[in-house]
């Protein structure tokens, strides 16, 4: 399913931005929400913080098969978004937020930061 191609943005039809990042920075995943709703765009986000404790992934084996799903769940919104925003507080990029980006330039989606990144 990758490369599927998304309909630009156009004057009547708002950009689609896709936040990748740790959640561990959950709080900067939330602002930057805020801000780019502000701006007018369509904002898809990660739905869940598996680093905050709850029912659904409250053991290794519960965690690990929902990791699974949002990492496949994440790339499926960036194969709908027009633009991709790293949240990267300190320049931070781990090894998911590595691959998201990795597969955004493969489908030619522009990317941006919110710091600059220490490393890719």
């Amino acid at each position: 399913m990758k490369g599927r191609a998304r309909v630009h943005a156009t004057p009547d039809q708002p950009t689609i931005v896709v936040l990748c990042g740790s959640t561990r920075y959950w709080d900067a995943l939330t602002e930057a929400a805020l801000y780019e709703t502000a701006a007018g765009r369509i904002v898809l986000a990660p739905g869940c913080n598996l680093k905050t404790p709850h029912p659904l992934w409250d053991t290794p084996d519960k965690a690990a098969r929902l990791k699974a799903v949002l990492d496949d769940l994440h790339l499926r919104k960036i194969d709908m978004a027009d633009e991709i925003l790293i949240v990267n507080p300190g320049g931070y990029i781990g090894d998911s937020t590595r691959c998201e980006i990795a597969y955004a330039r493969d489908l030619g989606r522009p990317i941006r930061y919110t710091h600059p990144p220490a490393q890719l």
